[in-house]
């Protein structure tokens, strides 16, 4: 979500619509969805899809995850190894990056964080950026949970839904309330 909203200069989305649900393991155990297509619009007229197939061994361009900029002069796909940029008919202009390896640089970025915890070095993705972008993911969960679509306040985060802003908070155990 970070690189997918860095691409497009967005903050908060103006509208949210998820469809998603169990489809191919039903009987798994697991309580959420194994299928999602997330929509996320904001302002400007830009859109952020969202493909959730984590539970498929389906790849995109070549690899297990990634993010598709499409735009008004061709198309660029963006994994964590690489990224690849076509024309508007899909023809390939340009590569760059390493093969897909079993580092997807996940362990450079928790050593980074707690690096910074620690005050040995800066971090490389700001807390905030993290904040939002995982705020993107919770939208996408309150509209599966609830059944329903729901616009957002582009301008603080906070969802325009009564029903869905009763899963925006939990409910604690007695003594294990955050104290702020």
């Amino acid at each position: 979500m970070d690189v997918a909203r860095w691409a497009l200069n967005v903050e908060y989305p103006d509208f949210v619509h998820v469809d998603a649900g169990k489809h191919y393991f039903v009987n798994d155990g697991w309580t959420m969805y194994d299928t999602m297509e997330a929509t996320f619009r904001f302002k400007g007229n830009k859109i952020l899809k969202w493909d959730g197939k984590s539970r498929s061994g389906y790849q995109t361009y070549g690899s297990g995850r990634g993010v598709i900029v499409y735009g008004q002069q061709g198309t660029v796909y963006i994994d964590p190894y690489r990224y690849k940029v076509f024309d508007l008919e899909g023809k390939p202009l340009l590569e760059k990056g390493r093969p897909a390896s079993a580092d997807d640089g996940t362990t450079a970025h928790m050593v980074n964080f707690f690096n910074a915890v620690r005050g040995k070095e800066e971090l490389n993705s700001p807390i905030e950026t993290g904040r939002v972008s995982n705020l993107l993911c919770n939208y996408a969960n309150i509209s599966y949970r609830t059944g329903k679509s729901f616009e957002v306040d582009h301008t603080t985060g906070h969802i325009r839904d009564a029903q869905a802003m009763e899963l925006w908070k939990r409910d604690y155990e007695p003594g294990w309330e955050p104290k702020i």
